[in-house]
C-alpha cells in the first residue's frame, strides 16, 4: 500500500476520532487532518519506536496496552508541536490513541483488500 494512501487513512481516523473524542480538536479544513496525520506519523516512527523499544519491558507485563500510553504520549507531543491540534487531557489523548488506532486498522484492511 502506498504511503500517501496510508497518510490518508490516517489523516480520516484523526477526522473520525474529533467526530467522538470532545477533548481533541483539529483546526477546520482538510489539509489541516492530513498536516496533524503527517507530523503524528513522522513522532510516531523516530520517537514513538525508540520509546516502544525503551518500555518494552513494560510493554510485554502489561500485554501490549502500554503502547496505547505510548500513542497518546506522542498525541500529546504533535498537540505541543502543532497548533492546528489542540488535546484537553490525557484522557482524552488516551481515548483518542486507541480510537486512531482502531479506525486505522480496520481502515488499513478494508484498503489492502480493495
Amino acid at each position: 500500500m502506498s504511503i500517501v494512501l496510508r497518510w490518508a487513512v490516517l489523516a480520516g481516523a484523526f477526522w473520525v476520532t474529533t467526530l467522538i473524542v470532545d477533548g481533541i480538536q483539529i483546526k477546520e479544513g482538510a489539509w489541516n487532518y492530513f498536516w496533524v496525520a503527517a507530523l503524528f506519523g513522522l513522532i510516531n516512527t523516530f520517537i514513538g519506536s525508540l520509546l516502544k523499544l525503551f518500555t518494552l519491558p513494560a510493554v510485554i507485563l502489561t500485554f501490549g496496552l502500554f503502547v496505547f500510553v505510548i500513542n497518546a504520549a506522542m498525541l500529546m507531543l504533535t498537540d505541543r508541536w502543532s497548533d492546528v491540534i489542540t488535546i484537553d487531557s490525557f484522557t482524552s489523548a488516551l481515548v483518542g490513541s486507541l480510537l486512531i488506532s482502531v479506525v486505522s486498522g480496520i481502515a488499513n484492511k478494508i484498503v489492502k483488500r480493495a
